[in-house]
């Protein structure tokens, strides 16, 4: 496994150390999230370079600039190419309509390229049938065994609520709605686990910001807490919901595609639409506690379906298929010469299917 990538803010120090041994890493020097022409040029050229010189089988792009960059710059007849948007950015409601248009034009320009689109979930499947020739979805997947490693006791529950989230402190996941709801709630303990730019835009004195921890010492403080809420304005499929219902805390997230994906309302969760929703339901949990059958359901539908296991095990049949259409399409390309060649010049004499066979071989 090769991992082509590049650094960004709260990347941890030990990053390489994450990893399977024999996964090896190339940091790009031209890569960027922004849009700049003269470098994304060169990224281009660098990935053809990795490619040329890597050889991999296949190719799997994350997110939408190294989805823009790699479909721009490789073949996906000769080799094959997924692409894993991860949120679309077209998505971005934070963004201006301007942008979000000019994100959704290119998209709809670059699924025309030979590639095939891999949503992380249903939700975001709907949106890569609008902008993609060929798409389908694998939900994103938790290692339930690295959770179970910590020893967390899950089924204990803080008696007074406490309410939580984890990720970075940006427009993605609109910590303004965070906040509003943190001041509905004075006498309740709100936690932010993690840190970012808009870190300033938390400014009710009932909220805890803990900044970048390593995992163990995150997940002990989501263990303290009871409520995990997720005020998203986008996501792809969150692993953080998915490790927070395997943990049974219970969730309550917005209603964006991957939320809804991940979340029954009233079953496994809650989905909130505005302030007075989330409001409204953490109010009922406060009056009435928590329904620990909702957590179990939760947890068990990680179990059934929502880990790496299963995730993997689709992931291989995709990456197979995609295998198997590329000999095809050199097959066929054969095939027609083989029909040039026999019906116009005579040289051919082998059976067609010898001829096809040695190719694949």
């Amino acid at each position: 496994i090769y991992i082509m990538y590049i650094l960004r803010g709260g990347t941890p120090e030990n990053y390489k150390e994450m990893f399977k041994p024999g996964t090896y890493f190339i940091e790009s020097k031209f890569l960027t999230r922004e849009i700049r022409p003269l470098q994304d040029i060169q990224a281009c050229a660098e990935v053809q370079r990795v490619v040329l010189e890597v050889k991999p089988d296949v190719v799997h792009l994350h997110s939408s600039k190294a989805g823009a960059i790699g479909r721009l710059a490789l073949n996906g007849n000769k080799i094959p190419i997924l692409y894993s948007p991860q949120g679309y950015s077209f998505l971005m409601y934070d963004a201006s309509r301007a942008k979000r248009t000019m994100y959704f034009a290119m998209e709809k320009l670059l699924g025309l390229r030979p590639s095939l689109t891999v949503a992380s979930c249903a939700g975001e499947y709907e949106s890569a049938k609008k902008v993609s020739r060929r798409a389908c979805y694998v939900n994103n997947g938790i290692q339930t065994a690295e959770l179970d490693r910590y020893h967390l006791d899950i089924e204990h529950l803080p008696e007074k609520m406490t309410v939580c989230t984890l990720g970075r402190i940006v427009p993605q996941k609109n910590p303004v709605l965070f906040n509003r709801i943190a001041e509905c709630f004075p006498d309740t303990k709100f936690i932010w686990i993690g840190g970012g730019e808009l870190a300033d835009k938390l400014t009710a004195p009932n909220i805890e910001i803990t900044g970048w921890l390593p995992k163990d010492k995150a997940l002990e403080i989501m263990m303290s807490a009871s409520v995990f809420l997720l005020t998203s304005i986008y996501e792809g499929f969150a692993i953080s919901i998915l490790e927070a219902m395997y943990l049974k805390r219970l969730c309550v997230v917005s209603k964006i595609p991957g939320n809804v994906d991940a979340i029954e309302d009233g079953k496994t969760g809650f989905i909130c639409d505005k302030l007075e929703d989330y409001v409204r339901v953490l109010k009922r949990i406060q009056r009435g506690g928590i329904d620990e059958q909702m957590l179990t359901l939760a947890r068990d539908r990680i179990i059934r379906e929502l880990n790496q296991e299963v995730m993997a095990s689709s992931y291989e049949k995709i990456y197979q298929s995609e295998l198997d259409r590329i000999i095809n399409i050199r097959g066929g390309y054969f095939r027609r010469i083989t029909d040039f060649l026999e019906c116009y010049c005579g040289l051919i004499s082998a059976p067609r299917s010898c001829a096809t066979e040695g190719m694949v071989a």
